[in-house]
């Protein structure tokens, strides 16, 4: 395999800093590392972007996430590893991913309940992760980023 090109967020060069700028303000936002984890690494796995995918396992294990949450994370609703938290961050996630998937892509029942379990500057964050973890994956996917290839 390889990739089309680097990403391009490499390419330009006044792309990455911006980005990681984001990524910085995501994580003081008060979600818990895991969390955020979890949301980016259920959004690569809705995308298939298999450079996500496997970044995102590993960052989430560096955080904290177990084995056996890491293997299940896509059958989330069926496993008995999640909180209540986490299962509102992760429908949130798949919602706001799915956008297409149906008319009123994030229902007030999805964003309530996140917002039960989750102040403002914690919903900020988590959606944050959300886009800025959709749009690599496009940049990932489109230009078929190798899985282990970046570090």
């Amino acid at each position: 395999m390889q990739a089309r090109m680097q990403n391009p967020a490499v390419v330009l060069s006044g792309a990455m800093q911006p980005i990681q700028e984001i990524f910085k303000a995501v994580h003081s936002g008060g979600a818990s590392g895991e969390i955020l984890e979890l949301v980016h690494l259920r959004v690569s796995q809705i995308n298939g972007c298999s450079a996500c995918v496997d970044g995102g396992a590993k960052t989430a294990r560096k955080a904290g996430v177990s084995d056996e949450r890491l293997a299940t994370v896509v059958a989330w609703r069926e496993a008995p590893y999640f909180s209540d938290e986490e299962r509102a961050a992760l429908a949130l996630a798949e919602a706001a991913t799915r956008l297409a998937d149906r008319p009123d892509a994030v229902s007030d029942e999805i964003w309530d309940t996140a917002a039960t379990y989750f102040d403002e500057k914690q919903l900020a964050a988590i959606v944050l992760m959300i886009g800025v973890t959709n749009m690599f994956n496009r940049l990932n996917a489109t230009t078929r980023q190798i899985a282990g290839a970046w570090g």
